[in-house]
């Protein structure tokens, strides 16, 4: 599961690191603990029917994907993540599999390994070189029926979105059973194509996906209230003398 992000990066960093086209004004300020229904940057491409041209877009999206059929807004905070064994199957998140998938930028994300003694001990995963990470997601559009106007009868549209995990591997499942699935640079552009629509597509898109290689870091309990942030969240542990040694094993 990944429940609590890092994205610190401005937009100008992430329009460059994703080869974005074009961007939405909405600015998403950097977050050290994005939670559930936050407001995220979405990476997506969208085809001109007329041309056939793609472009990559950089949009605010809600994170916690409300399905198209949703009464509620409220349904989108159980909908945080999609299961790659089972997104295609699911009514949820099936068709937006085929036809709205895109990428979440972040710079890492925590976990909570539980201990033996049913502690718990936030860890911050991030990559080996610092680049920013690629989840893989979906989005979905929905009306708001709260917002209705005279402008809008039916509500406002809002852009709303899940990550998807899969099982962990490795080094990885001793900390969480679960990891986001993270799109590499050179398959991003496949990943977001919207005309890769068919099932086996979407699923040979999956499989090729390789699993991360991502380090531990040892972290403070800060990050278990949403009311926190700042950068002083990914700090590791000060004066922690098996920090190193934990990042090592695991690795």
């Amino acid at each position: 599961m990944c429940g609590r992000f890092v994205i610190a990066g401005n937009k100008a960093d992430l329009i460059d690191a994703f080869e974005v086209d074009e961007s939405v004004e909405d600015e998403v300020e950097p977050s050290w603990n994005v939670a559930p229904t936050d407001t995220v940057q979405l990476v997506v491409e969208r085809l001109d029917p007329e041309t056939g041209e793609l472009t990559r877009w950089l949009e605010p999206a809600r994170w916690g994907l409300i399905p198209s059929w949703a009464k509620s807004a409220s349904v989108g905070s159980r909908m945080i993540n999609a299961r790659s064994e089972t997104l295609l199957e699911k009514p949820s998140f099936r068709t937006a599999a085929l036809k709205r998938r895109g990428i979440v930028p972040a710079d890492g994300y925590y976990e909570w390994r539980k201990n033996g003694d049913g502690s718990k001990t936030p860890i911050y995963l991030h990559g080996p070189d610092g680049t920013h990470l690629g989840f893989a997601g979906l989005y979905e559009f929905w009306r708001d029926p709260a917002t209705a106007s005279e402008e809008h009868p039916k509500g406002s549209w809002v852009v709303s979105c899940s990550i998807i995990t899969r099982p962990a591997s490795d080094a990885l499942g001793e900390i969480h059973d679960r990891t986001p699935v993270i799109v590499p640079a050179e398959l991003r552009g496949d990943w977001l194509d919207p005309r890769n629509d068919s099932r086996p597509a979407v699923q040979e898109l999956l499989d090729a996906i390789p699993d991360p290689h991502l380090v531990p870091r040892l972290v403070g309990p800060s990050v278990g209230s949403v009311r926190n942030n700042g950068p002083a969240l990914i700090e590791p542990l000060p004066g922690d003398v098996t920090a190193d040694a934990e990042q090592q094993t695991l690795l």
